[in-house]
């Protein structure tokens, strides 16, 4: 009976710490980081709703993370800053990047399409190239502009 209630025990236990793991995963915070990453940056005028944690991808893969958004006060744009896996060491100066949404409503990340110079990114680089995020309620807007002026 005590060999029962013990192995229960243990079950449940396995189960609960599967469950933690598996919403850790699922939010983008990982227990461990076991993969290199290096750092590049780029600059958009309009974020449109993209946040730390937000997934980087080239072809639907995801290659990194935003880990940091903030004002350029110089350039008076967003800077966002990237954590790119190492292995991924082939993105090119002329890459670019574009804020993408996941759906017509869901969750914005940043896509990545490489270029074909043959000098490729380092870390604290800047890819230059970049789209800012769509934003429906702009398009909306000249939208009904552009109809009331007809």
């Amino acid at each position: 009976m005590r060999i029962t209630e013990i192995s229960v025990g243990a079950f449940l236990l396995a189960g609960i710490i599967a469950l933690v793991v598996l919403a850790l995963n699922v939010s983008g915070l990982n227990v461990s980081n076991a993969e290199g990453t290096y750092t590049v940056y780029a600059r958009f005028e309009n974020i449109g709703g993209l946040t730390a944690r937000s997934k980087v991808t080239m072809s639907g893969v995801q290659i990194g993370r935003v880990t940091n958004i903030e004002l350029d006060e110089q350039m008076l744009m967003a800077r966002v800053e990237m954590q790119i896996f190492n292995s991924v060491d082939y993105l090119t100066k002329d890459t670019s990047a574009m804020i993408l949404t996941a759906g017509l409503l869901g969750e914005k990340y940043i896509g990545v399409s490489v270029g074909a110079e043959d000098e490729v990114l380092k870390e604290g680089d800047y890819i230059s190239d970049t789209q800012s995020a769509l934003v429906l309620e702009d398009l909306v807007g000249k939208f009904l502009l552009n109809k009331a002026s007809e």
